[in-house]
């Protein structure tokens, strides 16, 4: 049995991660801070100890260590953000190098957030546009620590992830309460595009990677066609069978984002981005349209 071991993988994105890949018949390991299961294993992300032993021999590493980008970005937030990623990220670099048969491939997240905001540019892994500002800045650090950390025998791939929309996590969870409340309007203009994946596909893409070992460097896990706020809030709506929904000016996202302590990048950036590596290899997505997506992901 091929064993996967995926760090930071008691999240949302490692539960669906773990779900779908032991039920293809691999052995799921998950490095946690809180182990309590049998397929546990005890790191805190900071230092070596007893987990290093169980990355050998391994199929694949998955790392989606983080801390949420879901919070206000102060000082001690953002470093708090920065250190849990190119901490986590260094660190089983380092792990993966002491190893005699280390895993045969590292996947390390990153963020489809690297791409500039935009309304038209469609952003693909050879021609996007990288900005600078915090959220892009992360995402470059984390990406540059993970590609600066040499490993002879194990092949890289950073994923560069969309919004994964899911059924017990991210950020559809809290666009279905805002709509229940009648709120599920627009979102400032409703313009920004929404890139987005169903978190079958993210899984699948995963291992659709995992099977492909010509394959190395930065992947966008996201839908071909991007959909837009308006267009995500309208759709909601219909599938949820709420008839009323009321948009949200830019003046009132701050407020709501300053009192729920979030910050309003993420529902104002334009995220226009393409999976064109994907898609040029052969990967076939079963949820492109937005309609299809939320019926399944909604349904009883």
């Amino acid at each position: 049995m091929k064993t996967i071991i995926i760090a930071g993988g008691s999240g949302f994105l490692g539960q669906v991660l773990e779900t779908y890949l032991f039920k293809k018949g691999y052995l799921v390991k998950v490095l946690t801070r809180n182990p309590k299961r049998e397929n546990d294993i005890l790191w805190n992300a900071k230092d070596l100890g007893n987990w290093t032993k169980h990355l050998e021999n391994v199929e694949i590493l998955i790392n989606l260590t983080g801390k949420s980008v879901d919070c206000r970005y102060t000082e001690s937030n953002k470093r708090e953000i920065y250190n849990s990623r190119i901490d986590s990220t260094n660190l089983l670099g380092l792990a993966i190098n002491l190893c005699e048969n280390p895993p045969k491939a590292w996947m390390n997240s990153s963020t489809a957030t690297i791409y500039k905001h935009s309304l038209n540019k469609q952003m693909t892994e050879k021609n996007g546009d990288i900005g600078n500002d915090f959220s892009m800045n992360i995402a470059k650090s984390w990406e540059k620590a993970f590609y600066e950390i040499t490993t002879p025998k194990t092949r890289k791939i950073a994923l560069r992830s969309s919004i994964v929309m899911g059924k017990k996590g991210g950020a559809l969870i809290p666009l279905k309460q805002l709509t229940k409340l009648g709120l599920g309007g627009k979102q400032a203009s409703g313009l920004q595009k929404v890139s987005w994946i169903h978190e079958l596909d993210f899984a699948r893409a995963i291992e659709f990677l995992m099977g492909r070992e010509d394959l190395e460097g930065n992947f966008n896990l996201s839908v071909k066609k991007p959909t837009d706020n308006e267009t995500l809030m309208s759709t909601l709506r219909k599938t949820m069978n709420i008839p009323i929904g009321i948009s949200h000016p830019t003046w009132l996202l701050k407020l709501g984002a300053r009192l729920i302590g979030t910050e309003t990048e993420l529902v104002l950036k334009s995220r226009n981005v393409i999976p064109e590596r994907l898609l040029n290899n052969g990967f076939d997505f079963m949820y492109e349209d937005i309609d299809l997506a939320l019926c399944d992901l909604l349904k009883n």
